[in-house]
């Protein structure tokens, strides 16, 4: 699939364009549309993980763009299973097509989450982080490589403990890390497959949960343990006790002072019997005002404004805030988004709000509503085919810096995962 191009009049029916009734509180206006391919071959290529808490894969210039890149997406990586680190130059084509340059490899990566990619907040234009492994340890660490040097600059190992990064401050200075292996266990979908655990075994450990690290420092600590937790969650009348606890999705919010994260148990449940665990939990990045357990907000939520987070409810795309403990409004409407569970992203401006989600046919669609005029627009479909379960293709959609692109994943006509560019054109920008 090459360069398409979608018009997309809101509010008005036109002969040879697609039609998108308009945001029924919202102005008519036109969005345009345009998507385009950036990947081809035969290898699968992508980026992985979800577009919340301004995880961005350009760098800030907006010329670069990183990626994985695999010969497999049929089963999940074990040790030996290298994926490819990739730049792909958004200003250098040839014959049509982008320069994909292959940088260095990662052990450390899966097909939903990838390598938990981010550009380096201090020097956003040419340094980043990735995930990797030890290939005779499987320990799990993180990588800082750097673009203009062609080498990793900085590696943060810990011993024997297999701590990745699961999320940068977007100010800078720390990024999360959390247990690969530990999720590898538990739910593998999440993990890297075959990495070292020391946890294996103990089901709340002391020295294992959501662990802080300096960037510059490498100074690592734990902000919060999964014994913390465990005991917070039961003082809240949570089942916990004797479960082998996880933590997904370690979201920064905007300012970089609160972190929302999930601990989960028996996925989805328990071979006693007992129901899955799936708790939203807060904190804040000095390991102060812990709160055990919000109200749930459903699929993949992402930090809308200071404490407020944006997730579903009764089949609404609703703002939670953390602090109140309560639902304080809503942002569209069923029509405009039809799985509000799905993964959402807002942009870097917080002018947009997208919405991916995926129905049975095999296909993904994005519904893209603008905040500000209230228009809004559905894509076309994209392909996911059979890659479903641990290697499933989410939806995923990620902004750029100017909050005028998104990537997102997909299926070429050929079979293979390959990334695409949505660009937006709408007359607010």
């Amino acid at each position: 699939m090459k360069r398409r191009k979608f018009i997309i009049k809101v509010g008005k029916i036109a002969a040879g364009i697609i039609f998108i009734p308009n945001f029924a509180q919202g102005k008519s206006g036109d969005i345009a549309l345009e998507i385009e391919q950036i990947t081809f071959g035969s290898n699968h290529h992508f980026f992985g993980y979800i577009g919340q808490s301004l995880t961005i894969p350009w760098n800030k210039k907006g010329n670069r763009l990183i990626c994985l890149s695999t010969s497999f997406h049929d089963h999940l990586p074990g040790k030996g299973e290298a994926a490819n680190v990739n730049l792909i130059h958004l200003d250098s084509k040839k014959d049509g097509r982008y320069k994909v340059e292959k940088l260095d490899e990662s052990q450390g990566w899966n097909p939903q989450q990838g390598t938990m990619f981010y550009w380096n907040p201090h020097k956003p234009h040419h340094q980043f982080f990735f995930n990797d492994r030890d290939p005779k340890t499987g320990v799990v660490y993180t990588v800082l490589y750097d673009v203009k040097k062609r080498q990793r600059v900085k590696i943060y190992q810990y011993d024997l403990h297999s701590f990745g990064n699961s999320g940068v401050c977007p100010s800078g200075k720390y990024f999360l890390a959390i247990n690969y292996a530990r999720m590898a266990r538990l739910r593998p979908v999440t993990g890297y497959k075959g990495s070292f655990d020391w946890t294996d075994g103990v089901a709340a450990p002391i020295d294992d949960g959501i662990a802080i690290i300096n960037i510059k420092t490498r100074k690592k600590k734990i902000l919060i343990s999964f014994e913390q937790i465990a005991q917070a969650l039961e003082r809240n009348g949570f089942d916990v006790k004797d479960r082998n606890l996880f933590i997904n999705h370690t979201l920064w919010n905007r300012d970089g002072e609160w972190i929302y994260f999930f601990v989960r148990a028996g996925w989805k449940s328990d071979k006693d019997g007992r129901e899955g665990l799936n708790a939203a939990c807060s904190i804040k990045v000095d390991g102060s005002q812990f709160i055990a357990g919000h109200q749930h907000i459903g699929g993949h939520p992402e930090w809308f404004h200071g404490t407020q987070i944006v997730g579903s409810n009764n089949n609404q795309q609703v703002i939670y805030d953390i602090l109140q403990k309560k639902i304080v409004g809503t942002i569209g409407n069923p029509e405009i988004f039809p799985k509000p569970g799905g993964d959402i992203s807002l942009s870097p401006n917080g002018h947009w709000l997208i919405n991916g989600y995926n129905n049975k046919s095999g296909s993904n669609f994005y519904s893209i509503l603008n905040l500000k005029m209230g228009a809004w627009v559905k894509t076309p479909p994209f392909g996911t085919g059979k890659y479903k379960k641990d290697l499933r293709i989410d939806p995923a959609p990620r902004w750029n810096h100017d909050s005028n692109q998104l990537l997102v994943p997909g299926l070429d006509e050929n079979g293979y995962r390959q990334l695409f560019i949505i660009s937006i054109h709408h007359k607010s920008l």
